[in-house]
């Protein structure tokens, strides 16, 4: 049996952070939506349906397995598996309300699917008439907005960070340690004196290579990924997912990294969710309660959307930077390679590509964009190949189509 991954047309509903990566790159506890699929479901991975602009950065990115012979199983790429599943029967749908989560189909169904099928709803709906459908096993469900990620963080990091009482890294005297039975230290990281690591409200776990620097506080559940690094005094409030070769810095509680950003400076960063090669300026805070306790509203592709949730912060998209003091408000979405710099009120939106000062909001040229892309890449050792710079430049274009609301147009 082989697993073949796809994206639906609601994929649209987790931008920002849909624009430069498939939605089963999404970090949720200490992996991705793919880790989980690989780890739960007793197949291999060897298609990806996604859309057509992707399939380029995805070719360079993506690790498949040889198909076999036989059925294929279809997994929505938005899919979070939690619990060890047998793929649904031939000729069964696994639908939760109008989402399909899972189909099996035989070889010869297979190879007559394109990835415009899961794109378009009326198309899909009318395919799967032919098909028994089901309400899907415990343990799997979908990703609908970028906060269903953030909400879930906490409980699945609970979940997968089974491994504590090992301490193979470095531990200097100093550092305490509390609940140690519940706390993992990988080889090669390092924890520095006065680090205090409490598991009293859940586990930690500490990556290869990861450096936690003195007098930090790490309350769990927690994960740090492997080479981040945690400014010395930082305080990690619980909820905590950092992904790999961040640095963070001042207090941060039940939020994301997806990996490769910076907030190495002082300033608060609560209940969010962090692009790829982000860098937060000093002092930048966010807010995540409004002063009526309501429940907060975030703007999706610039059009307003509830949560239901009474603790959002902000969801900033990849490439994009705060000046120093920046003071983002509840519910705050920065789009991508989106800059804000301005002491001034910062709208709850912000588009793709804007460049926000005192003066204003304006387009920020693509050209300078991917040329600062690349550099920033660079000093993490990482090139930004020619496939990752034309869907920049791609997005930059589609977005401003997407998110005209934003833009007051």
């Amino acid at each position: 049996m082989n697993i073949a991954l796809f994206e639906d047309a609601a994929v649209s509903q987790l931008a920002p952070f849909t624009w430069l990566r498939a939605a089963f790159e999404l970090r949720c506890g200490r992996d991705t939506l793919l880790d989980k699929i690989r780890k739960h479901v007793s197949a291999e991975v060897g298609r990806a349906f996604v859309r057509p602009e992707l399939q380029a950065v995805l070719d360079e990115r993506l690790e498949l397995s040889k198909p076999e012979d036989g059925v294929w199983t279809l997994v929505n790429a938005r899919a979070l598996v939690q619990a060890d599943v047998m793929p649904p029967p031939t000729g069964v749908a696994w639908r939760s309300d109008a989402t399909l989560l899972a189909a099996t189909v035989t070889a010869a169904q297979f190879d007559a699917i394109s990835s415009g099928l899961f794109l378009d709803d009326a198309r899909l709906n009318a395919w799967l008439d032919d098909f028994t459908s089901e309400k899907p096993p415990e343990g799997v469900r979908a990703i609908g907005r970028p906060w269903d990620l953030m909400t879930a963080n906490a409980a699945e990091l609970a979940r997968q960070c089974r491994s504590g009482g090992a301490h193979e890294g470095a531990v200097h005297a100093g550092a305490h340690l509390v609940n140690a039975a519940e706390i993992y230290i990988a080889p090669e990281a390092v924890v520095k004196p006065g680090v205090v690591l409490d598991a009293e409200e859940g586990p930690i776990h500490i990556e290869r290579g990861a450096v936690i620097e003195a007098n930090a506080v790490l309350m769990g559940p927690c994960f740090i990924g492997p080479g981040s690094i945690v400014r010395p005094g930082a305080t990690l409030r619980g909820g905590v997912t950092i992904g790999p070769v961040c640095k963070v810095g001042g207090e941060i509680e039940c939020s994301v990294f997806q990996g490769r950003a910076n907030k190495q400076h002082d300033g608060f960063l609560g209940h969010s969710f962090v692009g790829e090669w982000v860098n937060l300026g000093a002092d930048t805070v966010t807010s995540d309660l409004k002063n009526t306790y309501g429940a907060i509203r975030v703007h999706v592709n610039g059009v307003g959307a509830e949560t239901g949730q009474h603790f959002v912060g902000s969801f900033i998209g990849d490439h994009a930077k705060t000046g120093i003091g920046s003071i983002l408000p509840t519910g705050c979405v920065i789009g991508v390679a989106a800059n804000v710099f301005t002491q001034k009120r910062i709208p709850k939106f912000v588009p793709s590509f804007a460049w926000l000062t005192d003066e204003g909001l304006t387009e920020y040229q693509v050209d300078k964009a991917i040329r600062i892309a690349r550099t920033v890449m660079a000093r993490r050792d990482t090139h930004l190949s020619h496939a990752e710079a034309a869907l920049l430049a791609d997005v930059a274009r589609r977005a401003r189509e997407v998110e005209r609301a934003g833009w007051g147009e």
